[in-house]
């Protein structure tokens, strides 16, 4: 399992990590930030536990990040 934290309220809507992790990641139409699917929020960190099938895309997703505020970490 790997444990995937979104900082959203400093997301920038650029959506590159919608592109390289559509699994995990949506763009918010009410605010253009991302939402991180299936997630719990805990002072402002949104964090879901996934299979290790997604570390590939969801470390790809944390790399093209430009405001780096995606972490993935194994669990």
């Amino acid at each position: 399992m790997i444990a995937v934290t979104l900082q959203r309220q400093k997301c920038i809507g650029c959506n590159y990590c919608v592109e390289l992790c559509p699994e995990l990641f949506r763009m918010s139409k009410k605010d253009g930030k991302t939402v991180l699917l299936k997630s719990v929020d805990k002072k402002g960190f949104f964090t879901v536990r996934v299979n290790d099938v997604l570390i590939d895309s969801s470390n790809a997703a944390a790399s093209a990040c430009p405001v780096k505020i995606i972490q993935v970490r194994e669990s």
